[in-house]
């Protein structure tokens, strides 16, 4: 017998990618169970599978950085108490990131590379240890939304939040829609799209000089000629971030989705004096934030 829940949970996440550097993605998730009836007729409760396996699936993976641990790239270094980990990405031609973060904000993929296929079977193996005896089998499906129109990956860190929003490198792949006069602008869009492309969105107040941060040994050749440093205490611990500056935009608040929605109506505003703006900017799948300018 098969028991389905298609739209499961929503993960976002950033990852780590030999090519485009951080991205922030968003996936929905499906699954399917596959066994006997249990003594209540059924092959597990939905409401059990939407609390127990939605709930590893967040621990897991939800807002974390996703490491590929089999990439030549990945170096690994656990502080003493093991309770924080430097991870270097040592991409070359200036474009390596370098991480400082509580253990909790990584997930370590064994696979030369993150995609929706190594996460899946990352993702199979933990649940399939919690899943009880009537359940033989398991099928996973990571999927991202489909969207008709522009986009960006984006990969930003909340260190206000009380949440794990507050991990410094987690992110959405998101839509964007702008509309003048009330008239929708692709070509406004597709502008945006690309301009945050794989782009790594700071808080302006979070900068901080690269001599000041925890480097590992791997860091210490970088500089402010090629890489920007972020640094913050959140309730989780130290968070702290070298990314490349091609890679990398600011703003002048916080990267909230609202914060995020009121700079590109303003930005627009700029170019656009005499007409009203309007920016919807979406967190991630069916969330987000609308700005008038």
């Amino acid at each position: 017998m098969l028991l389905f829940v298609d739209d499961l949970t929503v993960i976002d996440c950033s990852y780590l990618c030999a090519e485009r550097g951080i991205v922030g993605e968003s996936w929905i998730v499906d699954i399917e169970l596959d066994g006997s009836l249990n003594e209540q007729s059924m092959v597990l409760d939905f409401g059990r599978v939407k609390k127990q396996i939605k709930a590893i699936i967040d621990r897991s993976v939800d807002h974390k950085l996703l490491v590929p641990s089999g990439h030549a790239f990945t170096q690994v270094t656990h502080s003493a108490d093991d309770e924080s980990h430097w991870v270097d990405f040592m991409r070359p031609e200036g474009r390596s990131i370098h991480l400082f973060c509580p253990a909790e904000a990584f997930a370590y993929i064994d696979a030369e590379k993150v995609d929706a296929l190594t996460v899946t079977d990352y993702l199979r193996a933990v649940i399939k240890r919690e899943l009880p005896g009537n359940v033989q089998g398991l099928r996973l499906s990571l999927r991202p939304e489909a969207i008709d129109g522009f986009y960006y990956h984006y990969t930003h860190g909340l260190k206000k939040h009380d949440g794990n929003c507050q991990r410094i490198a987690h992110g959405h792949r998101s839509k964007i829609q702008i509309a003048l006069d009330n008239i929708r602008q692709p070509v406004l869009e597709k502008q945006w799209s690309e301009r945050w492309e794989d782009i790594y969105i700071g808080s302006e107040e979070d900068k901080v000089e690269i001599k000041r941060l925890q480097r590992s040994e791997s860091a210490k050749q970088i500089s402010e000629a090629t890489h920007v440093g972020y640094s913050y205490v959140a309730d989780q611990g130290l968070f702290e971030l070298m990314v490349p500056k091609s890679e990398n935009d600011f703003i002048d608040s916080d990267s909230t989705v609202e914060c995020i929605a009121e700079f590109i109506a303003a930005q627009i505003k700029q170019t656009h004096p005499e007409q009203r703006v309007k920016v919807k900017a979406f967190e991630g799948v069916g969330k987000g934030a609308i700005a008038y300018a």
